[in-house]
């Protein structure tokens, strides 16, 4: 007798232990341990150089919320519920408020995946292909071991890539363009 595999949930993403991070990915449960050290650095500039002037207005524009690993639960699609991008914007004329729970229900409006060795091959062919279907209209990968950044924009239900671009370079990447980032400065170095 073959017995029917119950399908993952979130009180199973509930029940992991505090150093583990789960998502419900292709109908699977996904742990993974916190990353390692040039990711968190990746992620913590990304942050600051992009939350500063666009979440925070600081020598920018504001207008945004941006949010590290933020919990989405958008109701797209079941087999990918909640999924946790590294980092999420949202626009706060979409979004006046954060919400009150730990959910995010409302689709953002940029996502961006900072990728590890152990966590590549899910953000481009599973969580990518997701946030299309969701209809987030920006995305970035950042690879912190290649010092790299794609930008990408969905245009006619399509991933269109605006830049590859690389190592120390001074970039405008949308939706982010009205500031100039400084790539070097996401990348750990001695």
């Amino acid at each position: 007798m073959v017995s029917a595999r119950k399908r993952p949930s979130y009180a199973d993403i509930q029940a992991l232990p505090s150093h583990l991070r789960g998502e419900i990915i292709a109908g699977e449960l996904v742990v993974h341990p916190r990353p390692a050290p040039p990711h968190v650095h990746a992620a913590g500039a990304l942050g600051i150089f992009v939350g500063g002037p666009f979440g925070f207005g600081v020598g920018g524009p504001g207008g945004w919320w941006i949010e590290p690993e933020p919990e989405l639960s958008l109701g797209v699609d079941q087999d990918f519920d909640p999924i946790i991008p590294d980092l999420a914007g949202w626009r706060r004329e979409r979004m006046p408020a954060l919400p009150e729970t730990a959910q995010f229900t409302l689709v953002p409006d940029w996502v961006c995946e900072v990728l590890s060795p152990s966590t590549q091959a899910i953000d481009r062919a599973d969580k990518m292909p997701f946030y299309l279907r969701a209809d987030v209209k920006h995305a970035w990968l950042v690879d912190p071991i290649q010092q790299t950044l794609e930008v990408f924009r969905q245009e006619n239900g399509r991933w269109s890539i605006l830049g590859v671009h690389k190592g120390s370079a001074v970039v405008r990447a949308e939706p982010f363009d009205a500031v100039e980032l400084h790539l070097a400065q996401w990348w750990a170095r001695a």
